[in-house]
């Protein structure tokens, strides 16, 4: 339990630039405190004492603006960000090392006792106000740009953009530091823009074609009336 409170603690550091010292962590960070008040609660859920777990929960929730279930099963190294209105649901599955931002849903889409929520897989990085709904899967790796709804299983070492989320593959490669997670929303691929673009560009080549048939057309009316009668003198 010490050793992954103290990766708690690390993952603070490795991945929030404004963070300075240890006791600033221990006290500022609602996150943080979410995560740990979560780890009790999740130790009573456990060994079934349900009533216990969720009130430990609703007390964290009500301190850090942060609810997470006590069902939930958590990796070491989840660092959540700013963190208000982030929910995880009671059959989520969170990887190691991963990185949520305020607003994040990780939400279930059936009212039966079943897995219902996502699973998250190792070093995912999930953007501000992302909606992560059902039991689909997120692979290792994979970044969800802000505000974007996932609803369908997502392979690892992707990129998800929009409303509902849509996949860009980052080119077979990982872009990864080892030491800072890849967190950059700025420069995620706009899969809209891309796909107009390349619509865009198809209706300039068959404009271009429909020109140069027009040209051949004009050109060939043009001989006919000048009195050209074809190579075979039709």
């Amino acid at each position: 339990m010490l050793t992954t409170l103290r990766r708690d603690i690390r993952a603070v550091f490795q991945r929030d630039p404004a963070a300075r010292t240890v006791p600033e962590v221990l006290l500022c960070y609602p996150g943080l405190h979410a995560i740990w008040i979560y780890r009790l609660a999740h130790w009573f859920w456990r060994h079934r004492m349900y009533l216990i777990g969720r009130f430990i929960s609703h007390v964290g929730r009500w301190l850090t603006g942060i609810e997470i279930h006590p069902g939930a099963k958590i990796g070491g190294g989840l660092f959540i960000d700013h963190g208000m209105g982030v929910v995880i649901g009671e059959t989520a599955e969170i990887g190691e090392d991963v990185t949520l931002y305020h607003g994040v849903t990780l939400g279930g889409v059936s009212w039966r006792k079943e897995k219902r929520h996502p699973t998250l897989g190792n070093h995912v990085v999930v953007g501000a106000g992302a909606k992560i709904l059902g039991p689909v899967k997120i692979g290792d790796y994979t970044r969800i740009g802000a505000n974007s709804v996932v609803v369908k299983d997502i392979p690892e070492n992707c990129v998800v953009v929009g409303v509902p989320g849509r996949v860009h593959r980052r080119n077979g490669k990982r872009v990864i530091d080892r030491e800072h997670e890849d967190l950059r929303h700025n420069v995620l691929h706009d899969i809209t823009m891309e796909r107009l673009r390349e619509v865009t560009e198809r209706l300039e080549r068959l404009e271009r074609r429909l020109q140069n048939q027009e040209r051949r057309y004009t050109e060939e009316i043009a001989l006919i009336e000048h009195g050209y009668q074809g190579p075979w003198g039709i």
